[in-house]
């Protein structure tokens, strides 16, 4: 074997690419509806994601960063989106939009992780998310975010440690 090729990985084929897409929809969606709040502005993200994602030239990444890619323009939305609904609210004077969730018992349990969260710094809060909701690895919050995975590690830990003592004096906050 040459060292050429122990450099080249594999280049994703169609159906890699389908079953990623398959095998992620619903993480994806549920991704994008905990840090919306909104199961059809999460599934218009997704659907944008997906889009986006396939325009792109995915051949030039190796087939085990395709997850957390996708993930990464997920999150990327969602972050474009959060900003364009805050200037909505500034410019409508700062008055409560009403909110047309379709689920309202996951509603209710959205809002009440996302307020006990929404405490903590947002480098910590999103990292917990990715973790327990999202139930991603370390090693693909490490790529979705472009940081180093002992500093993933490490904001769990600190946010988690956070978020229990929360919980221990703040009960009624939380509930």
């Amino acid at each position: 074997m040459e060292v050429s090729d122990n450099l080249m990985f594999k280049r994703p084929t169609h159906d890699t690419i389908s079953d990623i897409i398959e095998s992620n929809l619903d993480y994806l969606v549920r991704f994008a509806y905990f840090r919306l709040g909104n199961r059809t502005e999460a599934e218009d993200i997704v659907h944008d994601a997906i889009l986006r994602f396939l325009e792109r030239n995915v051949n030039d990444i190796s087939p085990d960063r395709l997850r957390p890619y996708l993930f990464r323009i997920v999150y990327n939305l969602c972050l474009d989106r959060m900003r364009s609904v805050k200037k909505v609210l500034m410019l409508d004077g700062g008055h409560e939009i009403e909110d047309k969730a379709e689920d309202v018992a996951d509603k209710e349990e959205a809002d009440r992780i996302n307020v006990c969260l929404d405490i903590l710094p947002q480098h910590e809060s999103e990292i917990i998310r990715m973790r327990v909701v999202d139930s991603l690895s370390f090693v693909d919050i490490s790529k979705i975010l472009s940081i180093p995975q002992s500093t993933v590690k490490s904001r769990f830990k600190t946010g988690m440690d956070k978020l229990r003592k929360l919980f221990i004096n703040h009960r009624d906050t939380c509930d």
